[in-house]
């Protein structure tokens, strides 16, 4: 029998089970719907909650840089959205110090559909001590923020003006572009809901310098030709829903960022389907793709 006090790991999962959770995180599923279909797995002492529960995200585990590190500066801030909108709010990271002589670079982190959650805002402060102006905005803000309960934010996301959403995106791009101390060069890095945000920031943001979608579907086809930026495409192996569009994508832009044996959310180092190895090797080439497109 196992021991219920012990940790699950990815390897106490079937196959189907991470499946069934990305349908659940998506909306396709609700928790009952999760948990009956995640039944059918639950063996040796395991329950389908059980499951569930190790299957979602432990933010507190996985920070890599605290919030007091003293090499870097961070602060919650506003900016004017577009068309008069009143603003939004992100959280802003900057190396500690005095900007050198002509600005950093600056890049836009966005969150998953969970909001702006702790693994964001510390992937935003890893930016930082890399030498880039770092802003992940939240776009729960207008609904009151990310209320701190991940079923509860994902929820809210169904709540969103997609349409307003967006702008508030954009006028975040606008607003680093012109942000003191940086050099006026801005790229773009998302996760699931937030690559796909970038996707539809390289089609709307001509002179975007760099973009780094994980695991997000492709922009519309039609939108495709708008793109300026140049892009660093992360897609898992294990990822039917995601990796289904990519053919018409890669017909129109001949790029690639596939990495074997991974599954949807594998850079999330807050769950079970996080891959060291594989997210280690795509954020070395994320951070290289920066410095070699938003530097100069």
């Amino acid at each position: 029998m196992t021991d219920p006090t012990r940790k699950l790991s990815a390897d106490d999962f079937a196959p189907e089970v991470p499946q069934l959770f990305d349908r659940y995180v998506h909306g396709a599923l609700d928790r009952r719907g999760f948990l009956d279909g995640a039944s059918r797995f639950a063996v040796g002492g395991v329950t389908a909650a059980g499951l569930l529960e190790a299957l979602s995200p432990n933010f507190a585990a996985a920070e890599q840089v605290p919030r007091g590190d003293p090499r870097i500066v961070g602060a919650t801030v506003d900016f004017p959205s577009l068309q008069g909108r009143g603003t939004g709010r992100g959280y802003l990271v900057k190396p500690a110090g005095t900007a050198p002589a002509g600005g950093l670079p600056l890049v836009i982190v966005v969150h998953e559909n969970r909001g702006l959650n702790p693994h964001i805002e510390d992937i935003a402060r890893r930016l930082a001590l890399d030498n880039f102006i770092a802003f992940a905005p939240n776009a729960l803000f207008r609904l009151g923020g990310s209320p701190g309960d991940k079923d509860k934010a994902r929820d809210l996301f169904g709540k969103l003006d997609a349409s307003k959403t967006r702008e508030d995106m954009l006028a975040a791009a606008r607003c680093l572009k012109s942000l003191p101390g940086g050099n006026g060069k801005v790229g773009a890095v998302g996760f699931c809901w937030g690559g796909g945000m970038v996707n539809f920031l390289a089609t709307r943001v001509p002179d975007l310098a760099a973009a780094v979608p994980f695991y997000r579907p492709a922009p519309a086809s039609e939108s495709v030709a708008a793109i300026n930026a140049p892009l660093l495409l992360m897609f898992a192996d294990t990822d039917d829903f995601v990796n289904e569009a990519w053919p018409p994508y890669e017909t129109a832009l001949k790029a690639s960022g596939k990495y074997p044996d991974t599954q949807h959310g594998f850079n999330n180092d807050t769950t079970p389907r996080f891959d060291a190895a594989a997210a280690g090797q795509t954020w070395q080439r994320t951070v290289a793709f920066f410095n070699r497109n938003l530097y100069g």
